[in-house]
């Protein structure tokens, strides 16, 4: 059942699709309770606290939910519509013949970006089983196709990235997750103190690897998406903390450039129980 539904959102025109996720998330976000208030107060914490932004901002969340069976489903339909005017610096990067690891935060739309990112090799991506079980399968199919590859965000997983990037291959993850106490280290977001994954770092260092963020801009009037990259400048630091404070102020300069698309309800400062203690957030 829940197969036929993607099925179906998949065949709608984009423009159309955009349209109604848009008035859905806005719908939802008319509903007072957590989700609301979690948008609010992040979006105010990075400089936006105006009521029209939220709306943006929820609107963009609905767009981005109902587009994802469409990615899923009609991969080469999606592509048709995704460009990017940055691909120069992947094709820079390629040339190293020394791997490539991308970071895309949960900004525009990131199922496009590794789907796009094809074209230049293999990739493995990175994931969190979802919270529904019965929709695993459905990912599993939809995330795994011809050069794709999608790992569990376990040890498991982890080697694989290992192997791939040993191998000059490319790989994928989401930096702006939070990870447990033990994987993380508490560096500022948008000016606040954000657990944040030690993972990527720890790869990037040990494997030598080219670090490049990026991001899938959705495009008005369901036109498709900009792919949009930005490479760390080496050498990286050696020092997990210095590491994971570069591409915290990365993923926000890079938010900066579409901010109603990043995904602000996500409870990003969120404090796991294992998590060390939380320093102080430095003056504004």
């Amino acid at each position: 059942m829940v197969l036929f539904f993607f099925r179906l959102l998949a065949r709608i025109p984009l423009p159309l699709l955009h349209g109604l996720g848009r008035l859905i998330g806005v719908a939802v976000y008319c509903w007072p309770g957590r989700y609301r208030r979690r948008l609010r107060t992040n979006a105010a914490q990075a400089g936006y606290p105006q009521a029209r932004f939220a709306w943006q901002a929820a609107a963009e969340t609905g767009a981005m939910i109902l587009e994802t069976p469409k990615v899923w489903l009609d991969t080469p339909g999606c592509l048709a519509r995704t460009h990017s005017d940055d691909d120069a610096i992947v094709r820079d990067a390629l040339s190293e013949g020394r791997g490539i690891l991308y970071l895309t935060p949960h900004l525009g739309c990131f199922e496009i970006t590794a789907r796009y990112l094809l074209q230049h090799g293999p990739i493995t991506v990175m994931y969190r089983p979802p919270r529904q079980a019965f929709l695993e399968p459905l990912m599993e199919q939809a995330r795994n196709m011809s050069g794709l590859q999608a790992v569990p965000a376990t040890l498991q997983g982890v080697r694989h990235f290992v192997r791939a990037l040993k191998r000059g291959e490319a790989v994928g993850m989401l930096p702006d997750q939070v990870p447990s106490g033990g994987e993380g280290v508490w560096a500022p977001f948008f000016g606040k103190q954000a657990l944040t994954m030690t993972l990527a770092g720890k790869l990037a260092v040990q494997t030598g690897v080219a670090v490049i963020l990026t991001a899938g801009e959705r495009l008005p009037h369901g036109q498709g998406w900009k792919i949009h990259y930005v490479r760390l400048p080496e050498p990286l630091p050696q020092d997990t903390q210095a590491l994971a404070v570069l591409v915290n102020s990365a993923m926000e300069n890079l938010i900066r450039r579409f901010p109603a698309q990043y995904l602000w309800s996500y409870n990003r400062y969120k404090i796991p129980d294992d998590a060390p203690p939380r320093p102080k957030d430095a003056p504004a």
